[in-house]
């Protein structure tokens, strides 16, 4: 048994993000001891390894409930799994579009900037009219 600042140090989790999971419902409720304090177990710290490596490839908390509910289900096909993994993957490619061209506008604005005077800065010009 762990306690939660633990927890938070092997799993590298904020404190109050692995409470926020367990309000959320995709870590359960922890254990108390009989100080009343939170404890965890290695059950906790590969869930919660499961939701962080989730989390860092963008699925949604609710994304992340139905994923975990399919874990437990071995038995299930994994379509479910796959179709949740698919729309992630549409979004980052989306995602990633938007930056492309996020990207190229701020090369330009940087070539454009002659370094000169504020008044012919191309930076502030296109932040300015970007309303």
């Amino acid at each position: 048994m762990m306690s939660i600042g633990t927890l938070s140090k092997q799993s590298g989790v904020h404190i109050e993000t692995i409470r926020y999971y367990e309000r959320a419902g995709v870590l359960p409720k922890a254990r108390r001891a009989p100080n009343g304090r939170r404890v965890y177990d290695h059950e906790d710290t590969g869930r919660l390894a499961f939701i962080r490596h989730a989390r860092e490839l963008g699925f949604e908390l609710v994304s992340v409930r139905a994923l975990l509910a399919l874990q437990e289900r071995p038995e299930l096909s994994c379509k479910a799994a796959s179709e949740l993994a698919s729309a992630q993957l549409a979004a980052v490619e989306s995602r990633l579009s938007r930056l492309t061209v996020l990207r190229a506008e701020l090369k330009r604005m940087v070539r454009a900037c002659k370094n000169g005077r504020v008044v012919d800065c191309r930076v502030i010009d296109a932040l300015t009219n970007m309303r």
